[in-house]
């Protein structure tokens, strides 16, 4: 009858859609997941890594007169904690970021659990929102990982001493600590817009590989883009041009005039995405 009013749908007692999926439970899951378990394994190896090959290659700037971040890794466990960050900032690092925001949507779509998500019901703005939050503090996680242990290695190699800057000068020991947090930080939020492409392309495929490897892929462009002279001032507008802003933390006077702009840009750009993938995903047709 056209006097009638349709009944608004029922919902099960007792169903709270802010209580579905909840952080602990998304988190745990995917602590579990095997690639998990092998980027943790990367990031605390790496240390030992470079320090194996500090120990057999030799001491580093003895032969060419001057000191670089990269020769006075031997100095201090902060020296030697610097060169890490440094040596796997551009590119190591986006591996375990593209991976975990990445890998996240599309892999329940692979394994045609999404729906079931779904079914649930799950809200889809609280389905990204659990997985973009773990990410995020997966991604973290393995941020801080590395120079951690690099940290402990370095000082039971090199013993604790003052962080010795590349442009002449130390920073004591509690200086120095506080800005490689200035540093972990810095490197997490330049990481942001790797995660963004990775989250808003783990929406729309249901392949991990391909949201994973075009975020990877994309980021790389980036950073080819960002040697082109050519480009001039438009290299101010890649995130990549930013991504090493980081050592100016690691000068005697802190800088921030580099980390700000490098900050607000990859902020801007990771905001976008994610909207991108929120309202994408909002839209989609799951049917796996």
């Amino acid at each position: 009858m056209s006097g009638m009013v349709a009944d608004p749908p029922k919902v099960a007692s007792g169903y709270r859609a802010g209580r579905t999926l909840p952080l602990r439970v998304e988190l745990i899951r995917q602590l579990k997941r095997r690639r998990t378990l092998v980027m943790g394994a990367v990031m605390f190896a790496l240390p030992f890594v470079l320090l194996i090959a500090f120990q057999v290659g030799g001491e580093p700037g003895q032969d060419n007169g001057r000191i670089t971040l990269m020769d006075s890794a031997t100095a201090s466990g902060a020296n030697f904690a610097a060169v890490n960050l440094f040596a796997s900032a551009g590119f190591l690092l986006v591996i375990p970021v593209a991976l975990f925001f990445g890998d996240t949507v599309a892999a329940e779509a692979s394994w045609s659990s999404l729906r079931y998500l779904l079914a649930a019901p799950v809200p889809r703005a609280r389905l990204l929102w659990s997985k973009l939050v773990v990410g995020l503090g997966l991604s973290l996680a393995a941020l801080v990982l590395l120079p951690v242990v690099a940290l402990a290695v370095g000082t039971a190699a090199y013993g604790w001493a003052p962080l010795q800057l590349p442009t002449g000068g130390t920073l004591s020991s509690g200086t120095a600590a506080q800005r490689l947090v200035i540093v972990v930080a810095y490197v997490l939020v330049s990481q942001l817009v790797t995660a963004g492409l990775a989250f808003w392309l783990s929406t729309r495929t249901d392949a991990p590989l391909g949201a994973v490897g075009g975020a990877v892929f994309l980021t790389i462009i980036g950073s080819v883009l960002d040697e082109v002279t050519a480009l001039g001032d438009w290299r101010d507008f890649l995130p990549a041009h930013w991504q090493y802003a980081w050592l100016d933390a690691v000068q005697p006077q802190l800088e921030w005039t580099d980390m700000i702009q490098g900050t607000a840009l990859s902020v801007t750009y990771a905001l976008v995405l994610f909207a991108l993938a929120f309202r994408g995903f909002a839209r989609k047709d799951v049917v796996s």
